[in-house]
């Protein structure tokens, strides 16, 4: 692992070299305070995450190489890729918060929040957006695969904003309902709000870099947009059930009338008396409520059913990772399916 620890350094040193990049853009002649603004703001929303999306990147295209070391060139690129995936997280998380009215991210006020941005952050996520082009035609203009880089960015954008629209016209539209909450619904909203950015986007990054044509790794995507949706169940599960000193953050799904897998579940499993219990209790603030909706959990034995369905998730993973030609695809597969099953995180 003495690697990673300077794989992690370099990816935030590139962040510098690609902030002071953009802050000279010959395209716009900035005055000193707009300069000053971006560059706050560049800080504020861009590293301060766990970087897992843009490390692996980096990761994945050495495991694509086999071994064989990177050119200080190849590193650089592979860094500038993984950073192109946090600045379109950063997009999507400046404009989610405005949306959903939310308070903190990442342990600090939204950007949103600040009292001299208010409403400037939705251009800020406009900005951010279009960053990505800029750095992409900077570092990947003369590369055979650049069209297929900008192709791959404007799709997954696509689906993250569909997949956005799903979740906010199922979640927060009109009166609380449950009834819309089924495991189909539940899927295709993870599929595309998370899976494609989060777990899709850093290996065809990696692919594209390592010579592939996408269109060879329709299975490599399909297994990596399910091992997305395997992450979030899990997520959904530790938001109640995890350790909140160990994840770091306390859960509210169900105060905030998510569409969490374990509310999927419930609702699948539950008897009549149960589903009004719910319907009565899901979404709302008070403690009580709160602990009412986490002792039906318990009834239903949903720590159970989510053993049982990481367990399945797991074997079925490995077997269609397996059935993968490549060796080195197969290594790229199985460490991401090997950082996040079991994660306590």
């Amino acid at each position: 692992m003495g690697s990673m620890v300077d794989t992690k350094a370099v990816f935030r040193q590139i962040y510098g070299d690609l902030k002071r990049e953009l802050l000279q853009d010959p395209a716009f002649d900035f005055t000193p305070e707009s300069r000053q603004w971006i560059d706050t703001m560049l800080d504020y929303n861009v590293p301060g995450g766990k970087l897992n999306r843009g490390l692996s990147v980096v990761d994945s295209f050495k495991l694509l190489k086999a071994g064989r070391d990177l050119t200080s060139d190849e590193l650089f690129q592979s860094c500038a890729l993984g950073w192109c995936i946090e600045w379109l997280q950063a997009y999507f998380l400046v404009l989610d918060d405005i949306m959903d009215n939310s308070h903190t991210r990442r342990g600090q006020p939204c950007w949103f929040r600040n009292p001299k941005v208010g409403l400037i952050a939705t251009n800020d996520g406009i900005i951010l957006r279009n960053h990505i082009p800029r750095i992409l035609k900077r570092h990947f203009n003369d590369k055979p695969y650049y069209v297929d880089l900008l192709d791959l960015f404007n799709e997954v954008e696509f689906q993250t904003a569909s997949g956005q629209l799903l979740d906010l016209i199922t979640t927060h539209e009109g009166e609380k309902d449950l009834s819309k909450y089924t495991l189909p619904v539940y899927r295709r909203i993870v599929q595309y709000k998370t899976a494609y950015y989060s777990f899709y986007l850093p290996v065809a990054c990696a692919l594209l870099m390592s010579g592939g044509n996408l269109d060879n790794f329709v299975d490599v995507k399909n297994i990596l947009v399910e091992m997305g949706t395997y992450f979030q169940v899990q997520d959904d599960f530790l938001d109640c059930f995890g350790d909140p000193e160990f994840i770091g953050k306390i859960g509210t799904d169900i105060e905030d009338f998510k569409c969490s897998w374990l509310v999927v579940q419930a609702l699948e499993r539950a008897n009549d008396a149960q589903k009004t219990l719910l319907s009565e209790n899901y979404g709302k603030t008070d403690p009580e409520c709160v602990a009412k909706v986490k002792a039906l959990y318990k009834d239903l034995s949903l720590e159970g059913v989510f053993a049982d369905y990481e367990s399945e998730s797991y074997e079925k993973l490995i077997g269609s990772i397996e059935a993968q030609p490549s060796k080195e695809v197969q290594e790229v597969l199985k460490s991401f399916l090997h950082k996040i099953y079991k994660r306590q995180k």
